[in-house]
């Protein structure tokens, strides 16, 4: 018996390596015209693959999905994806954040060599095909006609960037929470100033809401902000903006404390036009300057434009939506799995990746995730063929 693989991003085709490399065949179909599209769109950006903090660190970063995704990235942790890279020849290393990248700061490599591993090991890919729910008798349906295999793996994504493959179709057919924007920018209702500023980054910045605070660094866009800051607390602005519209602050200089600010202010000289004293007191200038304004008039008193500094408020009206938002959560929930992320109602179905429910800021757990969960959802499905005497 063969097992078929249902997308061909990370985790269909880590299910697919595993299977194959257990003697079992293996064929994966990919609705787009080719495969891997949203890694090569990562790859845009350096290929952020995973992390190099401790795992105990790395698991907490998944949330309320920490506890059942654990097993799962224990089994394929971070170390375990940079030795599987240099297995294939891709290089990498540790940026100054802790992000893992390959040396090449490309994901093209890295498909290429990945694919040629695949094809040695026997694994057909098609492409061009889409899978549209199962027959009466469970089959799974490519393109309306029911495929032989009994034991499918679907990785069919989430539905962020839809252009690129996942365009969560699947929710037609399987148990799921709504998909929803995650690691998406944020909506702020700029003033003109703010707006002609689009493009420029703010760094270092912290941003926080209630007790969550991330450092890191934003960039200004036409609607709002995007970056690292925003997507680190970005679960919790979209849970607020629930009831309405989410207060956040930022802190415009996160390397000093509020009585240094205070120190520097008094020591400005008043005469000075604020712009001036921004720019001398506290090195603000450009769109920072701009933003230590957004809020209404600078105060004058030095604690004061302390606290103003280091908890600039600002209102969120939305996020950007989910086609433009860089993944998504929701999906298939824990409650209709087993721990071998086979579907209870389906036997021999098994799903992987960001299909399934669990949500993760970027920084390398998305792909870290999608590889673990694919692997582990490939093994399982290896193990069911075995028991069902496949």
């Amino acid at each position: 018996m063969a097992v078929l693989v249902v997308g061909a991003g990370p985790a269909g085709l880590a299910a697919a390596e595993v299977i194959a490399s257990a003697g079992v065949p293996v064929r994966v179909v990919e609705r787009m015209p080719s495969v891997g599209r949203k890694l090569l769109m990562a790859g845009r950006g350096g290929l952020n693959l995973t992390h190099a903090e401790p795992l105990d660190c790395v698991l907490p970063r998944y949330g309320d999905a920490a506890g059942w995704l654990a097993p799962l990235i224990e089994a394929f942790p971070p170390a375990a994806l940079r030795a599987w890279c240099a297995e294939l020849g891709i290089a990498t290393f540790v940026g100054s954040s802790g992000r893992v990248f390959p040396v090449g700061l490309k994901a093209s490599p890295l498909l290429r060599a990945w694919l040629r591993r695949l094809a040695g090991l026997g694994v057909s890919i098609s492409t061009g095909q889409r899978w549209t729910g199962f027959a009466s008798d469970g089959r799974a349906l490519i393109d309306g006609v029911a495929q032989p295999e009994r034991v499918v793996v679907l990785a069919c994504g989430g539905a962020s960037w839809p252009r690129l493959g996942s365009d969560g179709g699947w929710q037609a057919w399987l148990p799921h929470r709504p998909l929803v924007a995650s690691n998406a920018g944020i909506d702020v209702a700029w003033s003109p100033v703010l707006a002609a500023l689009a493009g420029q980054p703010i760094k270092p910045l912290a941003l926080s809401i209630g007790p969550l605070t991330a450092r890191g660094e934003a960039v200004v866009t036409a609607n709002g902000l995007e970056g690292g800051a925003v997507y680190a607390v970005g679960a919790a602005i979209r849970s607020a903006l629930a009831a309405g519209p989410a207060s956040i602050t930022l802190d415009l200089l996160p390397d000093l404390t509020a009585a240094a600010i205070a120190s520097r202010w008094r020591a400005s000289a008043p005469r000075d036009s604020t712009t001036n004293r921004l720019r001398k007191a506290v090195g603000l200038t450009g769109v920072r300057a701009a933003l230590a304004r957004e809020a209404g008039p600078l105060p004058m008193e030095a604690e004061a434009v302390a606290r103003h500094l280091k908890a600039l408020p600002l209102t969120v009206i939305g996020m950007r939506p989910l086609e433009r938002a860089i993944s998504s959560a929701g999906g298939v929930p824990q409650s209709a799995l087993t721990a071998d992320l086979m579907l209870s109602d389906r036997p021999g179905v098994f799903c992987c990746g960001e299909m399934l429910d669990w949500d993760a800021p970027t920084g390398g757990y998305l792909l870290t995730a999608c590889w673990a969960t694919g692997r582990h959802a490939g093994k399982a499905a290896v193990a069911w063929l075995a028991a069902a005497g496949g």
